[in-house]
């Protein structure tokens, strides 16, 4: 399984996906779960995805080689064509739909999970960042203010942070430095999420887009981390034991 987050905030874009490929537990390995779909002068589309390898491989290659269309002599569409992050989505969503039917049903016939859900962010022209949630059957929703951010993958572990600090107002160096202790407490408890980590950041301002590998070593993640847990462990000191408990000193 895998972990990705999107963040979109007043600031701009951050998407951010670990590696971590399993086939049992002695059977891991890392593949790159954050796709480049397009990076020219009037786009810069990303995506995450997780779910079963086949599957958004197949999606992902839907998605630039281009999608066969229904109607005879049209040329197949590709991730280069929308003029809209909406009409992307739909691409997208339109891909999704094809892979269930092809590489997904080969799948189910011998009992393999193929699904699959992707995060899809980045920008076309002159209009801001917008990041999409894109479901397993092709459907998706937009990112909105109240709730400024998505997940897909193993997310729970690393909710609970997002839902206290994160806003909309957060500015992109504390949004990058949350998602990483999100990813932290992630990793800490399931064994499906591990380094590296693939991130990218997309200024609103319309600078080029960010883009780097943490590794396993990465001297500042692996301080956070550290910091973190003290900062914890001090917390937890700080706050008074229940009164109840008196009865049993």
């Amino acid at each position: 399984m895998t972990y990705c987050l999107g963040m979109l905030l007043d600031a701009g874009l951050i998407m951010i996906a670990d590696t971590r490929t399993n086939a049992g537990v002695d059977d891991i390995s890392t593949y790159r779960k954050l796709h480049v779909l397009a990076d020219g002068p009037d786009r810069r589309i990303f995506a995450a995805s997780a779910g079963n390898l086949s599957t958004t491989q197949t999606i992902i290659s839907l998605l630039r080689e281009g999608i066969p269309s229904n109607e005879e002599g049209t040329l197949a569409r590709t991730i280069a064509e929308p003029n809209s992050m909406f009409r992307a989505a739909q691409l997208v969503g339109e891909a999704v739909q094809l892979a269930n039917e092809t590489v997904g049903r080969a799948l189910r016939s011998i009992n393999i999970s193929a699904g699959a859900s992707l995060l899809l962010g980045g920008r076309i022209g002159n209009g801001p960042p917008a990041l999409f949630l894109i479901y397993s059957a092709g459907n998706f929703i937009e990112c909105r203010p109240d709730v400024p951010f998505f997940q897909i993958g193993e997310h729970k572990y690393g909710r609970p942070i997002l839902d206290r600090t994160i806003r909309l107002s957060t500015p992109l160096s504390e949004a990058m430095k949350i998602g990483f202790l999100s990813f932290d407490a992630s990793i800490r408890s399931n064994l499906a999420i591990g380094l590296p980590l693939d991130l990218m950041v997309m200024p609103s301002d319309g600078r080029p887009p960010l883009t780097r590998r943490i590794e396993a070593d990465d001297p500042y993640f692996d301080d956070l981390s550290v910091r973190w847990g003290d900062l914890l462990s001090h917390a937890t000191s700080a706050i008074p034991d229940p009164p109840f408990m008196t009865e049993l000193d």
